[in-house]
């Protein structure tokens, strides 16, 4: 902590002399429970009131963009698992889209339904651990416990499914790891179902609590025209009044076939923030829903023998086959040359991967556009003028992940 001192315009009366006021330059983190992971930020306050604030970061980097860069496609695709850890499927989709699109190689319509439906379901399963932290960061402890007894549920729905709770690395490029277990699709009903009912329940503990009011009601407000400014896209963008969701404005993977609405706010503040999500996520089920009662027949893995290894109850009898997925697994496949960028609209925002081939199996470059990187920007701009007790109130308003502003 340090002071500063700052001199005002003498006074009439030469026995008072100057005015002396002073600030306090205070850091909060980088291993604060409210920064939401490890995250610097140094403020600039005169008593209570912020007068700047400027978030660090480089405390989690991880090389994971130059990693990518020294390995196989295939083996560059669990990396994305570890940049937005709460949204691993979202990380996978951006990722193998991009690849797809180098490759020039099209999915079967029945695998394109079954990333939608899990890619909601993981924005789901984000939305949930934010709003239950984003409450628990002003006091709301009841909301936490129940956005976590759902968030549970879809953790056990993704073990089965892949293998592990959070690092699935399901998707893969030319379609999935494998077939869903026999029971996926009725697990995934048995959740979506009466998922409307709980956020009710979200709903009744905040939406018109006094309390919560108090504190995000025109609270750290931010308009389209800062937003734009600064690159910010995602629920934030939306809650400044502006409908711009990738899923709509340029779909990919099938979201063209499915009806949805784009919820946005009015007043770009924190409970703004806070409605748009609630919103999505009912907007999320609305499109599992409808993914799970489409899903169409036919094939998960395209036609591309040269990309997708053979079936595995194949390898235990066919020696051909087990050869050709070593091959695949070890040696990978070469890329037409050529450069591409792939976007996609994950939880938090524009997640893009600009990827260059330079025909061999490993990536040239590999250059991802986090939106949690640019949403944080936003942080200096909203607190300015407002009170110190807010910092966290709109740090977890953001909805940061470290693990992609860091990569």
């Amino acid at each position: 902590m340090a002071t500063q001192t700052r001199q005002t315009d003498p006074l009439d009366s030469d026995m008072l002399g100057p005015i002396q006021t002073e600030t306090m330059t205070l850091n909060m983190g980088p291993q604060h429970p409210s920064t939401h992971g490890v995250l610097r930020v140094v403020l600039e306050l005169d008593g209570e009131t912020v007068l700047s604030c400027k978030p660090v970061i480089g405390y989690l980097h991880t090389g994971i963009e130059k990693n990518m860069e020294e390995k196989t496609y295939n083996k560059a695709l669990p990396m994305t698992d570890r940049m937005d850890y709460l949204a691993p499927m979202s990380n996978n989709l951006g990722f193998v889209l991009a690849v797809e699109k180098l490759l020039d190689m099209e999915v079967p319509r029945r695998c394109k339904y079954l990333r939608v439906l899990l890619a909601e379901m993981t924005r789901l399963n984000s939305h949930l651990v934010w709003l239950g932290t984003h409450a628990l960061d002003l006091g709301a402890m009841t909301v936490f416990l129940y956005c976590f007894r759902e968030r549970e549920q879809l953790l056990k729905i993704f073990e089965k499914v892949s293998g592990v709770r959070m690092m699935t690395s399901y998707f893969r490029v030319g379609g999935v790891a494998r077939e869903p277990y026999p029971e996926f699709y009725e697990d995934c009903r048995a959740f979506l179902e009466p998922f409307s009912d709980r956020v009710d329940e979200y709903e009744e503990l905040l939406t018109n609590n006094p309390i919560y009011l108090r504190r995000a009601e025109g609270v750290c407000a931010m308009t389209a025209e800062q937003a734009y400014a600064l690159g910010i896209t995602g629920p934030l963008l939306r809650a400044c009044g502006v409908a711009y969701d990738i899923r709509k404005n340029e779909p990919y993977s099938g979201y063209e076939e499915f009806d949805f609405e784009v919820p946005v706010g009015e007043r770009g503040d924190i409970l703004d923030r806070y409605l748009v999500r609630v919103a999505e996520m009912r907007e999320s089920r609305r499109i599992a829903m409808q993914a799970l009662e489409g899903m169409p027949e036919g094939p998960l893995m395209a036609d591309n023998p040269k990309v997708v290894p053979p079936p595995k109850e194949q390898l235990a009898h066919d020696m051909e086959a087990l050869i050709h997925h070593f091959k695949i697994f070890t040696e990978g496949y070469s890329v037409p040359e050529g450069e591409v960028y792939q976007a996609i609209e994950s939880p938090r925002g524009e997640l893009g991967f600009y990827m260059i081939s330079d025909g061999s199996p490993d990536p040239y470059k590999v250059k991802v556009r986090a939106p949690s990187f640019a949403n944080l920007h936003a942080l200096g701009e909203i607190t300015r003028g407002g009170l110190m007790g807010d910092v966290v109130a709109a740090i977890g308003s953001i909805d940061i992940v470290l693990g992609e502003i860091d990569r």
